[in-house]
């Protein structure tokens, strides 16, 4: 890097500046100049090349974005942003699978197929083996079946068991723990199988399945007669099923922990994670998040504190928590929560946006009140002020009233749903819902995670 020692004025060019009004060029040490400017024909290339992203994504949206998704592959918080993306346009991304994935993410049938290098644990050695052998004699018929095609010296054990985690083998068997049980038997079982046709040994239940001369056809076309299986077991609950595709694959893909109340929650939070840095400093807002990790730290003067990591469906996020509020909230904060967190955006740090937590809450004890209005009592001055002075009699002290109250307006064949401001919310509510009805209001209380 050179310094800037002086800096003057040499007249026009025919250059396109980016920031400096004047003194576009400097004069650097040994009489040298230097430019802050873009001139025309590089102006020019990065226009093109921006017309030309614009084109395909507008286009070729489902093509673009898996190439986009491979580009970025490395980047989870790229990733998790352009899965994002995907959802919003409509284009649904798929687990891997194993007789459909490739190396990278592939557009297959409308949809973004995940590869089978986004997958932790899964080499490129491995990768060869699995394609060579489907392409050699077409898709697998089960686990048995796989292992006996594949070198199992390039897919380990371990490959195995984050392909199966990972829902690779869902098509086939969508038992999980299913499939787990049973590679404890298969895989030292194919493993035998392969000693043996390299030492040119057959397999007798091969010869009667295929006929003499035809054994090894007979294990790769179709499930194989001998192979072991384990008993029958339940599989993982759906939780854990998401947890461990998670770890593997760096996001949630077959479902999403917050996808199932994203309706309900959008009523409380309608601002995402990605939206912190459009808002105004010190504005309060309400995120519905799943908490993925809990850094306890020290202050100063010996108060504990918190710095999480959580993430929406748009994208994840650092948030802070203070030492008085973590002493409120700390036995909230569990990793793989669900939690509805109240705080305020703060850009005082370096100009970055910081979310400061003032308050959180698990979404399973989240619950709302429910006001039923018809066109005309939402119209009439004199309603609105009965409901209003309902609720702010039944909201007390403010930190103490965390019941959202929502109010849905019947109009014909729809129902429009309005949030009331915070000021409105209520403390208990099973106290404010014997008042609304006792002032002839229809009212009732929804759990936020109820379908």
């Amino acid at each position: 890097m050179v310094k800037i020692v002086t800096k003057k004025y040499l007249g026009q060019a025919q250059v396109y500046d980016i920031g400096v009004e004047q003194d576009h060029n400097f004069a650097i040490q040994n009489g040298l100049i230097a430019s802050n400017c873009f001139n025309k024909s590089h102006s020019t290339a990065y226009g093109y090349v921006t017309y030309q992203t614009a084109y395909l994504k507008a286009n070729y949206p489902l093509e673009y974005m898996a190439a986009l998704l491979t580009a970025n592959s490395s980047d989870t918080d790229k990733v998790q942003k352009y899965i994002s993306t995907c959802i919003n346009m409509g284009i649904q991304i798929d687990p891997p699978d194993i007789n459909r994935s490739g190396v990278d993410f592939t557009p297959v049938d409308g949809k973004v197929l995940f590869g089978f290098s986004a997958v932790r644990n899964v080499g490129q050695n491995a990768i060869a083996s699995i394609l060579e052998a489907r392409e050699e004699k077409g898709p697998f018929t089960d686990l048995a079946n796989f292992c006996d095609r594949v070198d199992l010296r390039c897919v380990n054990r371990r490959t195995l068991e984050s392909l199966i985690y990972s829902g690779a083998f869902d098509k086939l068997e969508p038992n999980r723990n299913q499939l787990i049980h049973d590679l404890e038997l298969v895989y030292d079982w194919a493993q035998s199988r392969a000693k043996d046709r390299a030492s040119g040994q057959g397999n007798l239940f091969d010869l009667f399945a295929g006929g003499l001369g035809n054994s090894v056809q007979s294990s790769s076309s179709k499930t194989v007669l001998d192979a072991p299986k384990a008993k029958p077991v339940l599989d993982f609950p759906p939780q854990e099923k998401l947890r461990m595709e998670k770890e593997l694959l760096g996001f949630y893909v077959s479902d999403h922990p917050l996808k199932t109340i994203n309706k309900q929650s959008s009523i409380l939070a309608p601002i995402n994670l990605s939206q912190l840095g459009e808002q105004k400093e010190d504005s309060l807002l309400c995120v519905v998040v799943m908490l993925n990790n809990v850094k306890k730290v020290m202050t100063k003067k010996g108060d504990p504190m918190a710095i999480l990591q959580i993430e929406d469906l748009s994208t994840s996020s650092e948030a802070v928590v203070f030492p008085k509020i973590y002493e409120r909230v700390s036995p909230y904060l569990q990793v793989d929560a669900r939690l509805i967190v109240w705080g305020k955006v703060d850009r005082s740090r370096d100009e970055q946006t910081q979310f400061i937590v003032e308050d959180a809450e698990p979404v399973e004890t989240v619950q709302m009140v429910m006001v039923e209005l018809s066109p005309q009592q939402a119209m009439t001055i004199e309603e609105r002020d009965r409901l209003r002075s309902i609720l702010k009699e039944q909201s007390g002290d403010k930190d103490k009233a965390k019941v959202p109250v929502i109010g849905i307006i019947q109009a014909e064949n729809r129902r429009e749903l309005v949030r009331f401001g915070r000021q409105f919310w209520v403390q208990d509510s099973h106290i404010t819902l014997q008042a609304l009805q006792n002032a002839r209001f229809q009212a009732q209380i929804k759990k936020l995670t109820s379908s």
